[in-house]
């Protein structure tokens, strides 16, 4: 049969797919609901209206991004029963526990608690009211932990023993699951890239909507009290967007390196192929840039700095890291058949790696700078600072702004920044899922052993088309929805309660709280 129209490469192209697309949503519904929670929160404990006005706006788009996310979830899992069912009946007992405990626990807060924050606008005390977003962005980050344990048991599986009579692995050990290396450096990475993900979402709005008010401006265009107003709930959003992607930047980057020195331990020949090293080689230089011959298994061309591969592995500049072509012979005397089978797409893995890592801390850099550029009064000469209406003057300097056309595309790089880390967690998941192959269960399952057996082309190809059509649909109408109301930018005719107390009784003129 035709490779391409294999039904293990039909199964791979419609899981990856559907987990890119899906996981668009993940890292950004987990940080906005923290977003909103915080932004409430600040709403509670000082009264003012600006919080108010951000909490409704950040969390309007909140709402909707949550929305898609949970239908490309449950669509996602259609295709796992569907082209995977032999991977199903093999991990089942082990990932029965996480999935439960998902939907008992994760999914329970998140279904229950955001009915309530929506329709407890107005009805519910402030405190509870601000306490059930909390509880929301609660159940977001149970679910991610969750999910990422049953990931992380098919990259290092533990807690187990293998079945004699069926060959299939027993859950013997939960907690060890639930608290393996592995997924404890994971969560702490993706939580991370997931705020990093949310803070270059608000600087991107944010800094669209201060451009266009600066626009106007000079055009000799007057703002008026709502877009004095607007102004003021943007440049709050701005400078919590900035503050977010340095500091979540920060902690992504450090998490990556906790998570690169467990794959250094338990997935060698993961991160050989992410570094492109085909022999092992001590001290091991660190690939900035290369171009692999496959044939003969060894780089044309790379530039390397010495000794930083080693460092990265094992935080010294001398130890040895085991190359693709070791490794790849010690898999095949393990598991047996030729060493070319255990190596994985080092293409894939090799770029993904670095435009992960690229466009990660690129988002980071635009936190960086936006923050010194934006900075506040006593930094400033008294002709830069601005009040809280206004739009920011970009200062280089104490004494000096950027000019005109720095200034222009400071505000277009803003905006470009929202799109930095969601390309950066979609090459994220490609180089993990790809780097381990050919196990989709390390050591244990391969890929081609995982596909259902009796699924035909004929119906692969039918339901790749028809699920990539139908999140081509989902993307249409995730990014109308987005588009229209992150372009109508905050509300500022919202009148909080000023009582700590359910409100007023219903009428029958008054709008719907969804509708704010």
């Amino acid at each position: 049969m035709n490779l391409a129209l294999a039904p293990e490469t039909l199964a791979r192209w419609q899981f990856g797919i559907t987990t890119v697309y899906h996981f668009l949503f993940v890292p950004l519904t987990i940080s906005l609901a923290a977003i909103t929670a915080a932004l409430e929160t600040a709403w509670v404990r000082t009264g003012k209206t600006k919080y108010l006005h951000a909490t409704k706006f950040w969390g309007k788009l909140f709402l909707i991004n949550i929305a898609l996310g949970v239908v490309t979830g449950i669509v996602q899992e259609f295709q796992f029963g569907m082209n995977w069912s032999d991977y199903s009946r093999f991990v089942g007992d082990i990932f029965g526990a996480p999935l439960a405990f998902e939907a008992l626990i994760a999914f329970f807060l998140e279904s229950t608690f955001i009915g309530l924050w929506i329709f407890g606008w107005d009805k519910l005390p402030k405190k509870v009211h601000c306490a059930c977003i909390w509880l929301v962005s609660l159940g977001t980050v149970l679910s991610s932990y969750f999910i990422l344990a049953a990931n992380a048991w098919m990259q290092h599986p533990v807690g187990y023993t293998l079945d004699k009579g069926t060959g299939r692995p027993q859950l013997t050990d939960f907690w060890a699951v639930l608290t393996q290396q592995t997924v404890l450096v994971n969560a702490w990475h993706t939580l991370s890239a997931s705020f990093l993900t949310g803070g270059a979402f608000v600087v991107g709005i944010s800094c669209y909507h201060l451009w266009k008010t600066k626009r106007a401006h000079d055009q000799g265009e007057e703002s008026g009290p709502a877009g004095r107003e607007r102004t003021v709930v943007m440049r709050t959003s701005l400078r919590l967007g900035l503050t977010l992607a340095a500091v979540a930047g920060l902690a992504t980057a450090v998490s990556g390196d906790s998570l690169g020195q467990v794959m250094f331990e338990q997935q060698p020949m993961k991160m050989a192929a992410a570094e492109a090293l085909w022999d092992t080689q001590a001290p091991a230089p660190f690939s900035a840039f290369a171009v692999g011959n496959l044939d003969e298994r060894r780089n044309d061309l790379a530039v390397e700095i010495p000794g930083l591969l080693s460092f990265l592995a094992h935080h010294n500049f001398n130890d040895a890291v085991p190359g693709i072509n070791d490794v790849a012979r010690q898999e095949a005397d393990r598991f047996g058949g030729d060493p070319a089978d255990y190596v994985p797409n080092i293409f894939m893995t090799f770029w993904g790696f670095r435009l992960m890592i690229t466009f990660g801390m690129a988002s980071r850099g635009a936190g960086m700078a936006g923050l010194w550029l934006t900075r506040k009064k006593r930094w400033l000469a008294t002709r830069l600072r601005t009040a809280d209406d206004e739009v920011p003057r970009l200062a280089l300097t104490r004494h000096r702004e950027l000019g005109p056309l720095l200034n222009k595309w400071f505000w277009r790089v803003g905006i470009l920044t929202m799109a930095f880390p969601l390309i950066s967690n979609s090459f994220g998941w490609i180089f993990t899922e790809m780097g381990r192959q050919p196990w989709v269960v390390n050591g244990l399952m391969k890929t081609a052993d995982a596909v259902s057996p009796g699924v035909g082309t004929a119906s692969e190809v039918t339901s790749l088309t028809v699920f990539t059509l139908l999140y081509a649909a989902l993307a249409f109408v995730e990014i109308r929805l987005m588009v229209r109301y992150a372009k109508a930018g905050p509300g500022t005719n919202v009148t909080p309660n000023q009582e700590d107390s359910p409100a007023q009784p219903e009428t029958t003129d008054r709008p719907l709280p969804l509708t704010y």
